[in-house]
C-alpha cells in the first residue's frame, strides 16, 4: 500500500483538498462572509489607524496644557474651543481658510468642466492622448517643485512681469498675497477636478445630446437640463479632492502667501512644532474634518452619492 504524502499537521492532502473544496462551496453558498474576510483586512486597518487617529485627535482636544509645568493635563475642558471662537486672529484664519478653499473649488470647476467636455465630445484619440498628459505629467512632478515654479512666475522679475512689459502694460505684485495663493491652489489640484469630471461626461449617453437638439434645445439649455445634471456627481467627487486638499495645505501659504496668509495648517504646525500645544492644534485641526463632514453630508443630500 501506498501512503499518502502527510501535511505538517497530519492531515493527507485528500483531507486537506476536501476541506478546501467544502471551504469553497461554503463561501460560494454565503457570498457575504466571502466578502467580509475580503474586507476584513482593510477594514479593520482603517479603523484601526484612521478611525482610532481621529478619536484620539478629538478627545486630545480637550485636554490642556499646563502653563506653569509644560505638562500635558488630561483634565476634560473646552477651553481650547473657547479660545479658537473667542480670538479674532484663530477665527479669521479659519474663515480664510475656507473661504479659500471654496474659491479654489469653484474655479477649478469653472476652468475643468470645458476642457473635460472637449476631450470626451470633440477631441480626436490623438488629441485625447495629448490633452492626457498635459493634465496628467504635472502630477509626476514634486509638489514644491511646482510652487517654486510660481514662485518664480509671479516675482518682481519673473515670468509674468516679463511678459507686461512686453505688451507695455506696469508691473504688477501678485507675489505673496492670497491672489498668488489662489492661482496657485487652483493650478496644483486642476487635475483633481478634470478627471471625475470627465469620467462623468463620458457617461453620459450620446443619444441623450441627439435628443436635445432634436427637442429644439439650444446649447445653454442643453448644458443646464441634460449635461450638468448628469455629470453632478463628478463635480461633487472633484470638489471633494480640491475643498479638501485646500483645507489641508500648509505650504503653499508659507511659500506663496505673505504676511497675513496663514492657513488652519500653519496653525496647527505651529502649535505642534514650536509652541508644543497639541491639545490646541488638535482643537484647532478639528474645524477643517467638521466642514468636510458637513459638506459630505450636503452632498449626500442633493443625491449625487446616489448616481456615483
Amino acid at each position: 500500500m501506498i501512503d499518502r504524502p502527510q501535511t505538517a499537521y497530519g492531515m493527507t492532502a485528500d483531507r486537506l483538498h476536501e476541506a478546501i473544496r467544502r471551504m469553497s462551496a461554503f463561501l460560494w453558498r454565503k457570498p457575504a462572509v466571502g466578502a467580509g474576510l475580503l474586507l476584513a483586512p482593510p477594514l479593520g486597518w482603517f479603523i484601526l489607524i484612521y478611525l482610532a487617529a481621529l478619536a484620539a485627535l478629538f478627545i486630545s482636544a480637550f485636554w490642556s496644557i499646563d502653563s506653569f509645568t509644560g505638562e500635558l493635563d488630561r483634565t476634560f475642558t473646552i477651553a481650547n474651543f473657547q479660545t479658537i471662537f473667542e480670538s479674532d486672529v484663530y477665527r479669521k484664519i479659519a474663515i480664510r481658510t475656507i473661504l479659500m478653499a471654496a474659491a479654489v473649488t469653484v474655479t477649478d470647476v469653472i476652468l475643468a468642466f470645458p476642457f473635460a467636455y472637449y476631450m470626451v465630445r470633440l477631441a480626436t484619440p490623438a488629441q485625447r492622448v495629448a490633452l492626457f498628459t498635459l493634465v496628467l505629467v504635472p502630477l509626476w512632478s514634486s509638489y514644491l517643485a511646482r510652487v517654486y515654479a510660481w514662485r518664480l512666475i509671479f516675482a518682481n522679475d519673473g515670468a509674468l512681469n516679463w511678459l507686461l512689459h512686453s505688451f507695455g502694460f506696469a508691473s504688477v505684485q501678485i507675489g505673496y498675497t492670497n491672489w498668488a495663493m489662489w492661482v496657485v491652489f487652483s493650478y496644483i489640484w486642476l487635475p483633481f477636478m478634470i478627471m471625475p469630471i470627465y469620467a462623468a461626461i463620458e457617461r453620459i449617453p450620446y443619444s441623450l445630446f441627439e435628443a436635445s437638439q432634436d427637442l429644439g434645445a439650444k446649447a445653454w439649455r442643453t448644458f443646464f437640463k441634460v449635461i450638468l445634471p448628469l455629470a453632478m456627481p463628478g463635480v461633487v467627487a472633484g470638489s471633494i479632492f480640491t475643498f479638501s486638499l485646500t483645507l489641508g495645505d500648509y505650504i503653499t501659504p508659507v511659500l506663496v502667501g505673505g504676511p497675513g496668509s496663514d492657513f488652519i495648517g500653519n496653525v496647527v504646525y505651529a502649535n505642534v512644532g514650536i509652541a508644543n500645544n497639541i491639545p490646541f492644534a488638535a482643537a484647532y485641526a478639528s474645524i477643517p474634518l467638521v466642514v468636510m463632514a458637513l459638506y459630505l453630508i450636503g452632498a449626500r443630500r442633493t443625491g449625487a452619492f446616489e448616481v456615483m
